[in-house]
């Protein structure tokens, strides 16, 4: 290998300055609009997306056409910043669409290929930001695994973001169909994560715009949960950084025998070990942003790698902020447990850590039709 081979196969993990600004300006929204009354009102209420939240961040901030190429009217940016954008609605825990609507279902379909005048227009309609997607398979479905109905039958249950959703993305044996949502009979469920809804979407009846035969179908929405994994590696770690961040100022603060109940050295050692996975799971979602950003054909192996680690580290570090916490910590109150619920809740999420590792290990091909 090549001196030049060996540099370009390296993976960049340091954020750019353009990334730096972009996070500086989506937490300073975000630290605006999601302070924890707001966030423990909007769980309780009927309606936990923040449509307007999503306006400021999708249209006003133009951030919903991240990943869409300027020709088809987005932004022309890569996984790299969308990566970023996650971490800070991880850290936040902000009730919108982002993933669901602005990465994965965006990324099936401009998955398909070369776009048609169908393709294309509804590309554009979600850049712009004023409308939303989902891609109906149950949310827990990764790209190793997924299973599509062979018609528009059935009933598909545990879609993310569907109920708020503008556009149905319905992948089928005979191909994608694009459906109006307002035509669909789509029944909310009660999720653990109160900040990402579900729900359950019956197709029967249902008629819809094909957009792309059943060979491109299965790639496209293979690619799209693949991304969904790869970039929801970044929101896990935002979830963490927030845990670890807040615990350690809290014991800081908190006392007991008149010391800091930071300074004894088991919660010392506990929080070290934590701080530990929380830098190793950055390095492994960059690393999957990276892959995917430059299109390496490492990016399944670095999106399994994320997704498998970060989660479990997301889930430790929500554990750890409620336990050392203590008291407090266990109050609805205090918004460790929305933490909690949204770092348990992606653990399964656009698949389990035991379907990400089988894909390692080569178990199943993801290229497979």
């Amino acid at each position: 290998m090549t001196a030049q081979t060996a540099e370009e196969a390296t993976p960049d993990l340091l954020y750019s300055e353009a990334e730096d600004d972009l996070r500086a300006a989506v937490r300073s929204l975000l630290a605006d609009r999601t302070d924890t009354p707001a966030a423990l009102a909007r769980a309780e209420s009927d309606t936990p997306c923040d449509p307007e939240l999503w306006r400021a961040l999708g249209a006003g901030m133009e951030l919903a056409g991240l990943l869409v190429p300027e020709k088809l009217g987005g932004q022309g940016a890569s996984h790299r910043e969308a990566a970023v954008v996650l971490e800070e609605i991880g850290r936040s825990v902000a009730p919108v669409p982002f993933l669901t609507s602005a990465v994965v279902a965006t990324e099936t379909l401009l998955a398909l290929g070369d776009p048609n005048e169908g393709v294309a227009s509804l590309v554009r309609e979600l850049a712009s930001g004023h409308r939303t997607a989902a891609l109906v398979v149950p949310f827990s479905a990764g790209p190793y695994a997924v299973r599509l109905p062979e018609t528009l039958t059935g009933t598909v249950s545990a879609v993310a973001d569907a109920a708020t959703a503008d556009v149905l993305l319905v992948p089928t044996g005979e191909g994608l169909y694009a459906v109006d949502a307002a035509e669909a009979t789509v029944v909310a469920l009660t999720p653990l994560d109160l900040t990402r809804p579900l729900a359950a979407v019956s197709l029967d009846g249902l008629r819809g715009t094909l957009l792309a035969g059943p060979d491109a179908t299965l790639a496209a929405v293979r690619r799209g949960l693949l991304a969904g994994a790869g970039l929801l590696a970044s929101e896990q770690l935002g979830v963490a950084e927030w845990c670890l961040t807040e615990t350690v100022s809290y014991t800081r603060e908190r006392k007991q025998f008149n010391r800091p109940v930071g300074s004894f050295q088991a919660l010392k050692h506990r929080m070290a070990q934590l701080w530990l996975e929380v830098v190793s799971a950055r390095a492994a979602a960059r690393n999957a942003a990276d892959a995917l950003a430059t299109g390496s054909p490492e990016a399944p192996l670095a999106a399994s790698v994320a997704q498998a680690y970060c989660a479990r580290v997301a889930v430790h570090a929500a554990e750890e902020c409620v336990q050392l916490h203590g008291g407090i910590g266990m109050t609805w109150e205090h918004p460790a447990h929305l933490y909690l619920k949204r770092a348990k809740s992606a653990q399964i999420a656009l698949g389990s850590a035991g379907e990400h590792r089988a894909g390692i290990a080569g178990l199943v091909d993801l290229q497979a039709p």
